[in-house]
């Protein structure tokens, strides 16, 4: 009987997700000749299709956008931590058939930052509010022990973020985008927003800024992210973020700890450098 097993990644737009790379290596040099990582574009509407099409060969599924949320009436449990953020971006398929939701975005972010030596700040700020900063805020629940103040463009978004803190037990206190700026004081900052929509906020990086977590990883480094850099602060990119939480779904799925992120760190590397 085959022991071959196989993941994915599904999502839309997929294309220029780094996961293949980052799973192929971890399965190279943790000795799995016979599992298999691909990519698929899927769409909200054909999810449900395509899980049901499953076989016992699947042992795992890494979700991007927009397929965090739609996935989860799609499964047979769900884990506090994704349950906390409503997103799942990691599904083990078990022996007995079970579908199981976990969201390792959350973790990733904290070892991302713990590696950076990053373990307690005072305070925080986070730019934007879309699903990252949930997730973001999630993470601030653990390393964070004071206020986190959130930059964002509309009064709904703003309720968003409210309700988001109060959920996950973060003093969430709100700003208005225009006053971006500001951010900059805190010791931690993590922008959350598509690529481009920092720029404007270049000019204003001050001398010897704190941390920087901006999760973009393309095009990279961003402009803050360079700005940052060069005025000697500390620099955590989107690489880091997705290493990490890569690295946990590796584990989740083959069962087998430590993932090899020093590998998968340097396949995310040459394939972004082959861009």
């Amino acid at each position: 009987m085959s022991t071959s097993r196989r993941a994915a990644v599904l999502g839309s737009p997929i294309a220029h997700s780094l996961s293949p790379a980052l799973h192929r290596a971890a399965y190279a040099e943790l000795g799995l000749a016979d599992w298999s990582y691909d990519r698929f574009e899927v769409d909200e509407a054909a999810l449900p299709g395509f899980v049901e099409g499953l076989d016992g060969s699947w042992a795992g599924l890494s979700l991007t956008m927009p397929l965090k949320r739609a996935i989860i009436p799609l499964l047979d449990a769900v884990s506090a931590t994704a349950a906390s953020v409503e997103a799942v971006n990691t599904v083990v398929l078990t022996d007995d058939g079970r579908r199981i939701g976990d969201n390792t975005d959350i973790p990733g972010m904290i070892a991302a930052l713990r590696e950076r030596g990053v373990e307690k700040v005072e305070s925080a700020a986070v730019l934007g509010a879309g699903a990252t900063a949930s997730s973001a805020l999630a993470a601030l629940a653990v390393i964070c022990a004071g206020p986190v103040t959130a930059y964002v463009r509309s009064p709904e978004r703003a309720e968003e973020m409210r309700g988001w803190g109060a959920r996950l037990g973060v003093d969430v206190r709100i700003a208005d985008w225009a006053e971006g700026a500001r951010a900059f004081a805190a010791p931690l900052v993590v922008a959350t927003t598509p690529a481009g929509t920092t720029d404007a906020l270049v000019p204003d990086v001050p001398p010897a800024p704190g941390i920087l977590f901006d999760v973009l990883y393309e095009p990279w480094p961003t402009a803050l992210a360079a700005a940052w850099s060069a005025r000697g602060g500390a620099v955590v990119g989107g690489l880091d973020l997705l290493v990490h939480q890569a690295s946990l779904q590796v584990e989740r799925m083959t069962g087998l700890r430590p993932a090899p992120l020093a590998a998968m760190r340097k396949a995310g590397e040459a394939a972004l450098a082959a861009r």
